[in-house]
């Protein structure tokens, strides 16, 4: 893989919000609240996290990581609220808030790196692996949000791809770099799902994280996570994790997740977002007190 320069220039939180100016007109005009499901969150981050790690940099830059605090399987409610952080502050921030937190995810990335001599090179500053891993959270929420509660329409879709760049800026990702359009979008994931290929150190961790064997648990839940993992996953996902699925199991999880749709559709949309609009709230508090945010 190329050699990548941890200096990049700064993208602000601006810049990703004039390109959608351009595009679409007035980027306030678009409610992204009424597309972030607390719930779909919970239910879908397994599942993302698969399809991310399959880009076999992404993952090896995960599961070699030195930065314990970060790791799912060692702190993964702290990993939960980092992630979920992420989301809350790229799709529901301020500028300044965008700004702060991309300098906090930063400051941890700059030690996620391959080490010399490593078969499979990374760095968690590669322009690149950072676009995949933004596609890859923007096609989850909106994936989860149809499976709750129907299909979105292309004209709604397009906007929420372009509003969706915000999850690349939020890294060290050029907005130039974000897909044009719905097409490209789903042109670029489409192809980065057919070249994926997990390999057996990968494999072995995501194993762990859909088992749930990086928490204490119960059973039940354990075997919940997996079948509500794997029906969310590609089936190109599935089948090199040797997960398992059938037609049956295809028809509950749909039933499940619109009988989940059908009820918590009906809360207000504030308290839909109660998840992002809390790990929000306490990422501000956080830089108040000075606390590490990431």
């Amino acid at each position: 893989m190329r050699q990548v320069s941890t200096v990049t220039d700064p993208v602000t939180a601006s810049d990703v919000d004039g390109v959608l100016r351009c595009r679409y007109g007035t980027v306030e005009d678009f409610d992204i609240e009424r597309f972030l499901d607390g719930i779909g969150a919970f239910a879908g981050a397994g599942a993302n996290v698969i399809v991310q790690l399959a880009n076999r940099p992404v993952g090896y830059g995960v599961v070699e990581s030195t930065v314990e605090s970060g790791r799912a399987d060692v702190h993964p409610w702290k990993r939960l609220r980092t992630t979920l952080t992420y989301i809350a502050v790229a799709m529901l921030g301020t500028e300044e808030d965008r700004d702060v937190y991309r300098q906090a995810v930063g400051s941890v990335h700059r030690r996620v790196r391959s080490a010399p001599g490593a078969e499979v090179k990374y760095n968690a500053f590669d322009p690149e692996l950072q676009k995949w891993v933004a596609v890859c959270l923007c096609w989850g929420v909106m994936d989860t949000h149809e499976r709750l509660y129907g299909p979105l329409d292309r004209a709604t879709k397009e906007v929420f791809v372009q509003y969706g760049a915000r999850f690349g800026t939020g890294l060290q990702m050029r907005p130039d770099m974000w897909p044009a359009d719905l097409a490209a979008f789903e042109s670029y994931f489409e192809a980065g799902l057919a070249r994926m290929q997990i390999d057996d150190v990968v494999a072995e961790y995501l194993r762990k994280l859909v088992g749930l064997r990086n928490v204490p648990r119960p059973r039940r839940l354990a075997d919940f996570h997996r079948f509500a993992v794997t029906g969310l996953l590609p089936e190109t996902m599935r089948a090199q994790l040797y997960l398992p699925w059938t037609d049956e199991q295809e028809r509950r999880h749909r039933l499940m997740f619109r009988a989940i749709g059908a009820v918590y559709g009906r809360l207000p949309v504030r308290a839909r977002i109660v998840p992002y609009s809390t790990v929000l709230r306490d990422m501000r508090r956080r830089q108040r007190l000075g606390r590490p945010l990431v």
